[in-house]
């Protein structure tokens, strides 16, 4: 959590934070060290400060002397002190060194701008130097130049983290907000690591871990890496600042935290960071803000606008606590506003459910950090297992190997090598996530426990984004090995000795088992769609697949398909059927095992068309191939595209146009049946023709059971084939037209249809079978 909790100017521990327009924080007094004056403003510069560079250095010691002054000077500065140095430093770059100044472009009305860090900065932020008062001038009299300059010159702040500038007002840096709770946080951080209150403080100095002596010697360096205190003499032997250490970076010892007694007043009884001035701005924490000590209680902040007024409500359109006075002079009339309870109640809620998130993330990340430490030691042992075995290998032939040998070594070595770094490369990565999320859910917890509802809401939305960063950061594949601990290398020893020179690794493997990507995988009808894929770092070679599906009754497996593609269809299998299906790899070496079986559902009932590939080409089709007519006066035959073996299925063809007395015919047919002629005249088809008065059955130009009853147009036909009973029956109007029209049916059928040009009919398909038909009519013969 400590990350959290420095700032990213000075690298130390939060000193009176403010927070920017960006949402991040940075130390006041770091602020004014960064706030630079805009190019605008520069010609408002008074005269002494526009003086050669070797006198404008000399003249902003003074100014720099008065910095903290000016911060909380009276009226007369209003409240640009904040950003003196800052404006100091830009105008005396203007007098001689151009390259030091920053350009700012100004992106949008909001005050916010963006520029080119500078190379030589640290974080990208540019700390412009203090411009020092001219030779003979006094410090009171830089001041009160640079108060009035910058007064009517207009300045601004650059986010060191994001790089985004806000332009300050005639209120300058006190004009952002402090952030309290950041604050709290610190002073129970620095007395949670620091000495015991109540202790002198000579004992409370940072020791060296590591010493033999006794005492210890006092520390002269922290290792932000280690995290570890080092006196001068135990870093030079035991952190030297070579080797894996070069890139360890070494800062001062962390500062004791204050005892109580010095922390809860100052020599002038005002409190730390509230002007000193009388009649200036006082800070937004409120007078006693900065002074609260470890064992006294923290003050709840008033409104800054209106003293001794508490915060109540929440703008949710300004997205800050405003007090009852606020909304009764009006300044959030039109906005949306919510009790401060509430809203503080939401935002902790909404904090808590990203971090859960972050939480389950983080547990992955250590569940895969104990995974890749093992594939760590696999990666060793099978090395090593493999390194054996090579030299046995090796070891068995003649000194004419000896040099294959080494380089064949140097291969394994170098696999296992690479292998090795790449795992601890995702290890350092995957770590350096962890922690850092490990840190903002520290950080965020603290922020959690803190009673402070105004202090907690100007925070939560920046740390509700940047937790739903981190969340996002964890990637779909960022928590899976990138390398795999087997070592696919097998040494051929049968080669000839004239062939040694040639040796090398070869596959002789058999391949792995494939993974089904259940997601590619489907059913539409009565065909299947299966995919699948080889699994990640595979290096056996691979030469084919082969597809078995069993009968769709849970019967033997049978191959459907052998090839190299990894997506295959099988069509014409049973309607409302279940099938298991399975893959497997071959290669050179052999067949490999199979792949885990899936289970595919076809449809239960039949969604089919008239096939135009099957028809007559007299066959007119149209409505997406539902609707069926003839160009042709002589009767023509055109299929459905399905095919039934086994289930009941029921379909009907509505008449939608019946002229001049025809003989349409309806049934099933084999795929080779004849297309010239009426349905049912060949052995081929099974069918029912009928006219507007009378129906037969047909099959093999045999006709039977003459059935009174015919169609007309409007009139509906329906087909059920029963191949559980092997029986075809047909119906009109919903009313069966003579007995079961055939029995013993039996084999694969599809629907058929004969019509000449004087009838138009359209299918129907998809139905399931009817329970409601009458009773059939007594045939005439």
């Amino acid at each position: 959590m400590e990350e959290e909790l420095k700032c990213p100017v000075c690298g130390s521990l939060f000193r009176e934070p403010i927070i920017l327009p960006c949402s991040h924080n940075v130390c006041l007094p770091c602020a004014r060290t960064i706030a630079v004056q805009t190019p605008d403003g520069e010609q408002h510069l008074p005269q002494p400060l526009l003086l050669s560079r070797g006198s404008g250095l000399q003249a902003g010691a003074a100014a720099a002397a008065s910095l903290e002054h000016d911060a909380a000077a009276g009226p007369a500065c209003g409240g640009a002190g904040g950003s003196a140095a800052g404006g100091l430093g830009g105008g005396a770059g203007g007098g001689g060194d151009h390259a030091d100044k920053l350009s700012l472009y100004s992106e949008t009305d909001s005050g916010y701008g963006s520029y080119t860090p500078s190379l030589k900065s640290p974080n990208g932020v540019r700390v412009l130097p203090m411009v020092p008062a001219p030779p003979g001038s006094s410090a009171a009299a830089a001041r009160g130049a640079a108060c009035s300059s910058l007064s009517s010159s207009s300045s601004s702040i650059t986010c060191p983290q994001c790089h985004r500038s806000a332009s300050l007002d005639h209120r300058g840096l006190r004009g952002f907000q402090r952030n309290r709770l950041l604050e709290a946080i610190v002073q129970r951080y620095q007395q949670g690591r620091g000495a015991v209150p109540g202790t002198s403080a000579a004992a409370a100095v940072a020791i060296c871990q590591l010493c033999d002596r006794t005492p210890p010697e006092p520390a002269a360096t922290l290792c932000e890496q280690c995290d570890v205190l080092y006196c001068s003499a135990c870093q030079l032997k035991c952190h030297p600042s070579r080797g894996p250490f070069a890139k360890h970076r070494l800062v001062q010892p962390p500062p004791p935290p204050p005892p109580p007694a010095e922390a809860a007043s100052g020599p002038t009884g005002t409190a730390q960071g509230a002007p000193s001035g009388g009649g200036g701005c006082k800070s937004p924490g409120g007078a006693g803000a900065g002074a609260t000590g470890g064992s006294t209680a923290r003050k709840f902040p008033t409104c800054p606008e209106h003293e001794m007024e508490n915060y109540s409500m929440y703008c949710v359109s300004c997205r800050t606590p405003v007090c009852y006075l606020c909304l009764e002079e009006g300044r959030h009339a039109k906005h949306e506003v919510k009790p401060l309870g509430a809203m503080w109640k939401q935002h902790k809620a909404q904090l808590s459910q990203a971090l859960n998130g972050v939480s389950d993330k983080a547990k992955e990340a250590k569940e895969f950090l104990v995974q890749l430490k093992n594939i760590l030691q696999q990666i060793q042992e099978n090395g090593l297992d493999y390194e054996a075995c090579l030299v046995a290998q090796c070891d068995a032939l003649v000194d004419a190997l000896t040099r294959q040998k080494a380089k064949l070594l140097t291969k394994v070595t170098k696999e296992r090598e690479h292998k090795l770094k790449m795992v601890w490369d995702q290890i350092n990565h995957c770590t350096l996530k962890l922690r850092q999320s490990t840190g903002l859910m520290e950080y965020c917890l603290e922020v959690i426990k803190e009673n402070d509802p105004s202090g907690f809401l100007q925070i939560s939305d920046a740390l509700i984004k940047r937790v739903q960063v981190s969340q996002e950061q964890w990637v779909k594949g960022a928590l899976e090995p990138k390398v795999s601990a087997e070592f696919d290398l097998t040494l051929d020893s049968e080669p000839l000795l004239q062939a040694i020179h040639q040796l090398d690794f070869i596959q002789m493997k058999l391949p792995p088992v494939p993974l089904l990507q259940l997601e590619k995988c489907c059913t539409r009808n009565n065909s299947v769609t299966l995919a699948w894929r080889m699994p990640p770092f595979t290096h056996s070679p691979v030469d084919g697949y082969i597809l078995e599906l069993d009968d769709g009754a849970g019967g033997q497996f049978r191959e459907v398909y052998v090839g190299k593609e990894t997506l295959c269809t099988i069509d014409g299998l049973h309607f409302n059927s279940t099938y298991n299906a399975r893959v497997k790899a071959f290669n050179s070496s052999g067949v490999g095992p199979y792949s885990k079986t899936v289970v595919l559902q076809t449809s239960d009932v039949a969604w089919f068309t008239f096939d135009p590939n099957s028809g007559h080409r007299d066959i007119i089709l149209s409505n997406d191939n539902q609707t069926a007519t003839c160009s042709s006066y002589d009767d023509r035959v055109v299929l459905g595209t399905a095919a039934f073996s086994k289930g009941v299925h029921y379909w009907e063809l509505h008449v939608d146009r019946y002229d001049n007395h025809p003989d349409p015919a309806f049934g099933v047919a084999r795929a080779s049946v004849v297309k010239d002629m009426m349905l049912g005249k060949d052995d081929k088809a099974w069918a029912m023709y009928v006219d507007n008065n009378r129906s037969w059955f047909m099959h093999c130009n045999s006709h039977t059971n003459r059935t009174e009853g015919g169609v007309c147009k409007g009139a509906t036909v329906g087909v059920l084939l029963d191949l559980n009973k092997h029986t075809l029956t047909f119906f009109i109007n919903g009313q069966q037209q003579g007995p079961t029209a055939f029995s013993h049916v039996d084999g694969v059928f599809m629907p058929a249809l004969s019509l000449n040009r004087n009838v138009q009919v359209t299918l129907h398909t998809g139905l399931e079978v009817p329970t409601n038909l009458g009773r059939p009519k007594l045939s005439g013969n």
